[in-house]
């Protein structure tokens, strides 16, 4: 066994031959050469690929077809994505410079050996941020959410804005009130993804009137506000049906951004109930209605219900036939 002093000795010759090929000057002017090297290239890649991410996102504002807006909204997410890989992959590169230019004879195996030591430091040291990577990695390849979507982040309680910039470790996003959120990968447990960055509200009013109910809903329109962070579309009659004796059925749908849903649900309704109240002659027999009015979930829903209807076709009874007589 090795006495106190002999271990000593190990240790100190073990710091001195590591100091000796990695601190000394000329290893680490190397190093920080490469890494500068590297990170040059990669803002200069980095600022090229924005440039095209602000093109694309132009192109996606201009377009009026969703499909294409839903495409150029991926390439927009892929190349943000990209940006961060490049620059990752530039570091990474620079420092095995380093180590091929520090140990021009190396042998493979050592190598390889000094490499799973780094590995192990590394993944002991930055287990967070691997942990963000690995959950980003799986969000992205599963395509959760992209850049301009609005998302709510589970299990945050009132966390929802639009997706500004996703790496593979954090997702930075924008909230209606102006706050910008970072949110590490790892913390996201689920998102909800709103169809077309919007609310499609529906209202469901009954007036013995339908003229004047029509005129009702204009006139709620005016005064309910109007923009992108308010009610985006305002109420647009869909249908109106005579559903009894002298009592029509109105259908009017609007749109509001996400979170904005209160001024459909509540201040329109309140308004058509306070207007029908000060009229010489009421007309609401009842309602309004307030309900969700996504086409794409009622088609989805109308399938699933038309399916969940369906019977099982009667067994047939099995036809005996009568034995010849021999």
């Amino acid at each position: 066994m090795q006495t106190s002093s002999e271990t000593t000795h190990t240790i100190h010759s073990a710091v001195n031959q590591l100091a000796h090929s990695f601190l000394n000057a000329q290893s680490l002017l190397v190093l920080i050469v490469s890494v500068a090297i590297s990170l040059i290239i990669g803002r200069l890649l980095a600022a090229v690929l924005r440039r095209a991410v602000v093109i694309i996102g132009a192109q996606a504002d201009k377009s009026q077809n969703l499909h294409t807006v839903n495409r150029l909204r991926r390439y927009e997410t892929f190349i943000v994505l990209s940006i961060a890989l490049l620059r990752t992959s530039l570091v990474l590169m620079a420092l095995y410079f380093w180590w091929l230019f520090v140990h021009p004879s190396g042998r493979p195996t050592a190598i390889i050996g000094a490499s799973a030591l780094v590995v192990i430091v590394i993944s002991g040291a930055l287990s967070p941020v691997l942990r963000d990577i690995a959950a980003g990695s799986v969000m992205m390849a599963e395509q959760w959410y992209g850049v301009g979507d609005h998302i709510r982040l589970e299990p945050f309680a009132d966390l929802q804005g639009v997706v500004e910039r996703v790496t593979l470790r954090s997702t930075r996003i924008r909230g209606l009130n102006g706050e910008v959120v970072w949110v590490g990968n790892q913390h996201i447990m689920g998102v909800r993804l709103a169809p077309r960055g919007i609310r499609t509200i529906g209202l469901e009013l009954f007036v013995t009137d339908l003229a004047a109910g029509e005129r009702m809903i204009d006139k709620t329109n005016k005064r309910l506000p109007i923009g992108p962070l308010l009610v985006t579309t305002p109420l647009q009659i869909t249908s109106s049906e005579e559903v009894g004796e002298k009592l029509w059925q109105i259908t009017a749908i609007g749109e509001t951004a996400p979170g904005r849903e209160w001024l459909l649900e509540t201040s329109a309704v309140d308004l058509i109930k306070l207007m029908d109240s000060q009229s010489k002659t009421p007309i609401i027999a009842h309602g309004p209605l307030a309900r969700y009015a996504d086409s794409d979930a009622e088609r989805r829903f109308n399938r699933t219900i038309h399916n969940a209807r369906k019977r099982p076709a009667p067994k047939r009874r099995p036809v005996t036939r009568p034995k010849k007589l021999t």
